[in-house]
């Protein structure tokens, strides 16, 4: 039996979409993690304030407050978690903002899942998966 590469990893995961949402819980709890999740901005910041989240799934394009102002507030505390954006916006001027502001993966949608289980688990620890050349 093969390892689950996001054992006891507390994860929040914050997308508008619902279907895309609940893909990605599944995928990561098959591996282990323990997640919550948010549909918006406000939402985000409040699960995360309340929570022990160490990596935080978050889309870019959120309602209520976009997924980078949830960034800079997450950046903004005493220990920020290693965030992952996730975005369908491919533009280069986005992604180096993010890489600015501290995002530690920046992956564009439609993302294969086994590519954030890896992006992840490389992340957090586990080995270092290629990621497609992405950041």
């Amino acid at each position: 039996m093969s390892r689950r590469k996001l054992t006891d990893l507390e994860i929040l995961i914050v997308d508008d979409d619902e279907d895309i949402l609940g893909s990605m819980e599944l995928a990561l709890r098959s591996e282990g993690a323990t997640t919550s999740t948010a549909i918006d901005g406000h939402d985000a910041i409040a699960k995360w304030r309340s929570g022990t989240h160490e990596v935080v799934v978050l889309d870019m394009m959120l309602p209520k407050s976009s997924g980078f102002l949830v960034l800079e507030e997450l950046m903004a505390s005493n220990d920020p978690p290693i965030v992952v954006m996730v975005t369908a916006n491919e533009g280069r001027r986005h992604m180096a903002y993010a890489k600015e502001l501290g995002v530690a993966a920046y992956l564009t949608k439609p993302i294969p899942l086994q590519l954030l289980i890896d992006t992840i688990d490389g992340l957090t620890g586990g080995h270092q998966e290629d990621n497609g050349g992405r950041m």
